[in-house]
């Protein structure tokens, strides 16, 4: 009987800023969270930053706002300040015993250091009786003096001078924990200079905010429409990793940024779909589907991905 060729497994995009020498081994695992931020309404549009070319990971990629999950996340603070979220319900939510809510308080935090953008609102704070005297809603940063203030603050935030959640409270501002919703998973396959277990969410930009890069860990910043961003992913314009990939075929799936949001407002852990990686195949197509006619012999182990953003 003759042997059957040889099957090699697809590892993906490289970093164009990755390199060096190190034991893949020894690379420890970081949690992190990332922000997938719609706009568009009946032409749905994702905000996509293009990471510099010095990072370690991930340089030169087109990437979602996010990053690592800090010390700082994880604190009493940080988790009153978030609201419309218990830490047992984010726990449960994203599949851990405890200490959830930091990767929203992550997400947020690194969303608005990379791209400007604060996703809070008002609270009730001291003196204020009424709370129709409150604005409503996600605060506007759109006013010249409001603008300029909170820009002072993301450079001191980003700068080490200033802790972001004594920021937000000092505005008297909660972090928005009602409308950022958790659509998936990924850890970073064996190999890669720096590993994640990355938590992905989803929102829709808030009005009076404009998203603006950081010209330090983000150089660029594009609305792109999903067809297009894999299009250009394709033809080495817009070079993204695997899970950013994927995310965007989910998302070309939906008409509309409402119904984006709501599939993933709706999603539950019954919704969990685990990814497979397709065999000799690099390009964008490298991600199988439970759905997808060839999902049974795609490989299962090569990289570990849940999408949790439901079609029906």
């Amino acid at each position: 009987m003759s042997e059957q060729p040889e099957r090699r497994v697809s590892v993906g995009a490289k970093s164009p800023g990755s390199g060096g020498d190190y034991d893949p081994e020894a690379i420890p695992v970081r949690d992190a969270a990332t922000v997938m931020i719609l706009s568009g309404g009946d032409d749905p549009h994702v905000l996509m930053l293009k990471r510099n070319s010095r990072s370690i990971f991930v340089g030169d990629m087109w990437v979602y706002p996010g990053g690592a999950v800090d010390p700082d996340d994880a604190t009493q603070r940080a988790d009153e300040t978030v609201a419309g979220l218990t830490d047992a319900d984010a726990s449960y939510s994203i599949g851990i015993e405890r200490g959830g809510i930091a990767f929203w308080v992550a997400a947020l935090r690194e969303t608005f250091e990379e791209a400007g953008l604060l996703l809070a609102h008002h609270d009730h704070p001291v003196g204020v009786e009424d709370p129709r005297d409150l604005p409503s809603g996600i605060i506007d940063l759109s006013p010249a003096d409001v603008a300029e203030r909170f820009s002072q603050y993301r450079d001191e935030v980003n700068a080490g001078e200033r802790d972001f959640i004594e920021t937000v409270r000092s505005e008297d501002l909660l972090l928005d924990g009602n409308n950022v919703y958790f659509i998936g998973r990924w850890v970073t396959p064996l190999g890669s200079p720096r590993r994640y277990d990355t938590r992905f969410f989803l929102t829709a930009m808030p009005d009076g905010q404009v998203p603006l890069a950081d010209n330090d860990e983000a150089v660029e910043h594009q609305w792109v429409r999903p067809a297009d961003a894999i299009r250009r992913n394709e033809i080495g314009d817009m070079v993204m990793m695997t899970p950013t990939i994927g995310m965007l075929h989910r998302f070309a799936r939906f008409g509309t940024v409402a119904d984006a949001v709501a599939a993933a407002g709706r999603g539950t852990p019954a919704d969990d779909e685990h990814v497979r990686i397709r065999y000799d195949n690099e390009g964008p197509h490298r991600i199988a589907f439970p759905d997808d006619p060839d999902y049974k012999v795609a490989d299962g182990r090569t990289e570990t991905g849940i999408l949790r953003w439901p079609l029906r």
